[in-house]
């Protein structure tokens, strides 16, 4: 799974119905192609595979009869897409992974943290920091063991790059469950509307 098709799901939902275009600007306007690496032209493409999949359905906008065309398309969640970018939602936010990508889909997955109940999302973000601890753990074995395990002793510098990371991430997701366990941000189970709530754009 890809950010992109996480945050495609998302702007699909948070419109209610919306043209390939209208996505495509949503996300550019976010500079999602520089935090979530989406390339424009994968925003298209995840669409098209997403109706296939029946995750999105095209809806007509035409009310006068004519022919419809690339204008006149948009496109709205299913029950299934719902479904979907709930998992996806859920997945990128409690699933550590050591790599770009999983930058990338945590990256998507906080944009749209608002649309969680408060509960649900600090519950996946715990989890999170349980899976990182372990890494933290197995990380600093690493540094402090792996020159007996026959690695070159300039090896440890990758362990220090890794574990600073690992230490950054975790300081930034413990800070991140202490402000929404205080009450901030408005979240989808609070009074007024959360960001990335459906048909809440305009």
């Amino acid at each position: 799974m890809s950010a992109t098709r996480l945050l495609v799901l998302g702007v699909v939902r948070m419109y209610g119905q919306a043209h390939g275009y209208q996505v495509r600007r949503e996300l550019l306007t976010w500079s999602a192609d520089k935090w979530a690496n989406v390339a424009p032209g994968s925003i298209y493409h995840a669409l098209k595979k997403m109706a296939a999949e029946k995750l999105i359905e095209e809806v007509s906008l035409d009310t006068d009869g004519e022919a419809r065309g690339p204008d006149r398309t948009a496109y709205q969640l299913t029950p299934d897409g719902e479904t979907e970018f709930q998992l996806l939602l859920a997945k990128s936010l409690s699933e550590s992974e050591e790599s770009a990508q999983g930058a990338y889909k945590l990256a998507a997955a906080v944009t749209f943290l608002p649309t969680l109940p408060r509960g649900r999302a600090l519950s996946l973000l715990r989890h999170r920091i349980t899976q990182l601890r372990g890494h933290e753990a197995t990380t600093r074995d690493m540094l402090e063991h792996g020159t007996e395990w026959g690695q070159p002793p300039h090896v440890h510098e990758l362990y220090r790059l890794w574990l600073v990371n690992v230490e950054a991430l975790l300081s930034w997701l413990e800070g991140l469950v202490g402000r929404l366990a205080a009450g901030e941000y408005v979240m989808a189970d609070d009074e007024g509307t959360e960001f990335g709530a459906p048909g809440s754009a305009h």
